[in-house]
């Protein structure tokens, strides 16, 4: 294998990156941007390694979700908080069904780029390059609005610093004190049969906490109680941004990507001997391979020798994204390999990309009841091969939105227009993912109380 820097990349063959027509506006952006400070810190990117490490040892469960792209124009601070609002909800209720910690990471202060599966759009006869995520061109149906602009990486990158400002905020200033755990509640949840089942555990972590107060740990006296550790990822396409805000840790030496604490290959980007496998592998950050149907075993294995050389716990996370109809093939295909041998390993379940449809109406959706069967086999598969299924990565959003059908809110096909506001793919919204919180806890409570390891969620 070749020596490693921070632009070795640029020797190998790159999928899905834009060709920018300007390459002096290029260059000067990128030099721009190098002398920008590291959105995170190597020192949080490793406390989310040893997070991981437990996940992967069965004592942890990993929780990723946030939007499926960022946008510049949806960008506002009740956007930010509403989102981490769920995120705090869904750690709650699984907390209290696994009894184990949660490891939170959001897709969040990053997610600008999107690889898409056509690198054209034609509208009325009118083909113009594919929207790529707004760090890299516009949603607009133009010309102009369609040529890639590097410029669009400054407006990222001030947009992740003012968010990862806001969410530490949240997470340190007093916002997830668990005293406010009924304040988390959204509006249009709060009637729903989630937000009911959600006041339950309130009520009970409510009373908890008076016992605590009165023999005297409170969340005056016990950070935990007042405080959550969460962490920021995205998917690492835009290399040109990546390898500008990656720098070597001034206490160890180190290399980490500090646009994240962690980021992930997806599944169009991971070839062994392409350029996103090849910077990944020389930062310390966590990485996740998105793992999709076409992903054999013996390629996995060589994927995870190239990344982790030193089988790291925590360093590896496999996203799994099969779809409901493939999952029970593909999943244990992809898993049998690794009883046998002692690689550290965190197995979460994407449950939405593999399961995109279009509605008769136009609109493409995501069917809650598909992505409930995939979580459902995901577990099922792992309790039956004795592996440990530690974690779920969703695209969800806090907003009343109606991009996938089915639920609790029973969202039908004619309702998709109502509140359609994605820029990319369906996600679901605040009660859907409660919803899907409520039944992977049953998953976990169920497979703490029965030596049988096929448990089925209640429909």
């Amino acid at each position: 294998m070749t020596k490693w820097s921070v632009n070795s990349w640029r020797n190998f063959a790159a999928k899905h990156l834009p060709e920018y027509p300007d390459a002096k506006k290029l260059k000067s952006t990128e030099e721009m941007l190098r002398t920008y400070p590291p959105l995170v810190f190597a020192g949080e990117a490793r406390e989310l390694k040893r997070n991981l490490a437990k996940v992967a040892d069965g004592k942890a469960f990993l929780l990723q979700g946030g939007d499926c792209a960022e946008s510049f124009d949806d960008f506002n601070a009740d956007y930010i908080r509403d989102t981490f609002k769920v995120l705090l909800q869904m750690s709650v209720t699984l907390t209290a069904a696994g009894n184990c910690p949660v490891v939170k990471v959001g897709r969040m202060a990053g997610q600008f780029a999107k690889p898409r599966s056509a690198p054209k759009e034609e509208i009325d006869g009118i083909e113009l390059d594919s929207y790529k995520g707004d760090i890299i061109n516009d949603m607009e149906f133009t010309e102009d609005s369609r040529v890639p602009d590097p410029e669009r990486m400054i407006r990222a990158y001030t947009q992740s610093a003012s968010t990862l400002n806001l969410l530490r905020a949240f997470a340190k200033g007093g916002f997830s004190d668990l005293n406010k755990v009924h304040q988390w509640n959204m509006g249009f949840v709060d009637d729903s049969p989630q937000g009911q089942k959600y006041r339950e555990i309130a009520n009970k972590i409510s009373d908890t906490l008076a016992f605590m107060n009165a023999i005297g740990i409170s969340s005056q006296t016990t950070r935990r109680l007042r405080a959550v550790d969460f962490y920021t990822s995205h998917e690492a396409l835009l290399l040109p941004y990546e390898e500008c805000l990656t720098r070597t840790d001034s206490t160890t030496g180190e290399v980490y990507d500090t646009s994240a604490h962690m980021v992930w290959i997806g599944d169009r980007t991971r070839q062994p001997d392409g350029a996103h496998v090849e910077f990944c592998r020389g930062i310390k950050n966590p990485i996740g391979i998105k793992c999709g149907p076409t992903l054999e075993s013996d390629e996995l294995m060589k994927l995870i020798d190239i990344l982790n050389p030193e089988n790291e716990a925590g360093k590896i996370t496999l996203i799994c994204r099969f779809g409901a109809d493939k999952v029970n093939d593909a999943l244990p295909k992809l898993i049998k390999p690794f009883l046998k041998t002692d690689h550290n390993l965190v197995w979460s379940c994407d449950p939405m990309h593999g399961n995109t449809t279009k509605s008769n109406s136009g609109f493409k959706t995501r069917p809650f009841e598909r992505v409930l069967h995939e979580v459902e086999s995901f577990f099922d598969i792992h309790h039956e091969m004795g592996t440990y299924p530690g974690g779920v990565h969703l695209e969800m959003t806090g907003q009343n939105v109606t991009e996938c059908i089915g639920g609790a809110q029973a969202i039908k096909d004619e309702d998709l227009s109502a509140r359609y506001h994605t820029h990319c793919d369906p996600r679901l919204n605040a009660s859907q993912a409660i919803e899907l919180a409520f039944l992977i806890s049953d998953k976990l409570r169920e497979s703490q109380e029965t030596s049988n390891p096929k448990i089925t969620i209640a429909k």
